[in-house]
């Protein structure tokens, strides 16, 4: 009995610190939730502002003259996964890599933005062409660096479309693993993305005549790679806060999982305990019983 009462109490202690870990990560992983989630929301509105100036010059250029919005057959694409450099964060990666792993190994390559990812990449033994290292308080040159490269890698015809595999962060409790086509951009995908709200702007714009300077295909010049840069970047910011956010969930349903584990294991305890005191008791008893 003492030997079980022993190991039950360590088993107890080993729980407690294991708790006061899983807590302390929970705390961080707060802190960096709201600073990555205040980031991700931020950006959206800068997102749909260039998506609705791409909508107005939908149209009025000479859109298929440009390299980022010409469509070609796909014989080999390019997908760029954008994942985590750390673990504990439930099923994040897990959901991400399981839309990853749909793509032909045959037609496809990489480019790879988190450690995560790599290892994944390498396990399955697909063909990875750079892998990006984002910090963690990164800026938008960083994450141009990638988008470039993709676009880059596009423009010089070694591949005919990009996608980007990446956590779309809806909320703390939602995160939701997404594939979206980067190139060619097409004016369907410029529509479709827009909001209710933009949707209607634009109505209300239709009517309006644009004077552009220098001219439409000047301006799309301009915009069209700062729209994939930006997308890029937004992508990533999505995925740090759906990180975090993941993360701070897991943690705590840890330290709940230990605290709840602590109270049976003491209860198991006690139990134990209580048996012991009874057993000695009634030796006790039995004993004075025989001497008469």
């Amino acid at each position: 009995m003492a030997a079980n009462t022993r190991d039950i109490r360590r088993r107890i202690k080993s729980v407690k610190n294991t708790s006061q870990i899983t807590k302390a990560m929970q705390m961080v992983a707060a802190a960096k939730m709201r600073k990555a989630q205040n980031a991700a929301l931020a950006g959206r509105s800068y997102a749909d502002l260039l998506r609705t100036v791409l909508g107005s010059l939908s149209g009025l250029g000479e859109d298929e003259a440009h390299a980022l919005l010409q469509t070609r057959e796909v014989k080999k694409e390019l997908v760029l996964v954008i994942a985590t450099d750390k673990g504990l964060c439930g099923a994040l990666n897990t959901n991400l890599f399981r839309e990853v792993a749909k793509f032909d190994p045959a037609k496809t390559v990489f480019v790879v933005v988190g450690r995560k990812a790599m290892q994944y990449l390498t396990r399955a033994q697909r063909t990875v062409l750079a892998d990006f290292n984002i910090k963690e308080n990164f800026h938008f040159l960083e994450a141009k660096q990638v988008s470039k490269f993709c676009m880059d890698k596009f423009v010089a015809g070694e591949v005919d479309r990009v996608s980007v595999a990446f956590t779309d962060f809806v909320n703390t409790l939602t995160q939701v693993p997404s594939v979206r086509q980067l190139l060619p951009i097409t004016s369907f995908d410029v529509a479709d993305v827009l909001s209710s709200a933009d949707k209607k702007i634009e109505a209300a714009h239709d009517a309006t005549p644009y004077v552009f300077e220098p001219d439409a295909n000047g301006v799309l010049e301009a915009v069209l790679p700062h729209y994939v840069h930006f997308q890029v970047y937004q992508m990533i910011l999505d995925s740090r806060a759906s990180e975090h956010s993941a993360r701070m969930v897991a943690m705590k349903n840890a330290t709940d999982n230990a605290k709840q584990l602590i109270k049976d294991l003491t209860l198991e305890y006690n139990k134990v305990r209580q048996a012991a005191i009874t057993t000695e008791i009634l030796e006790i008893s039995t004993a004075q019983i025989a001497l008469g």
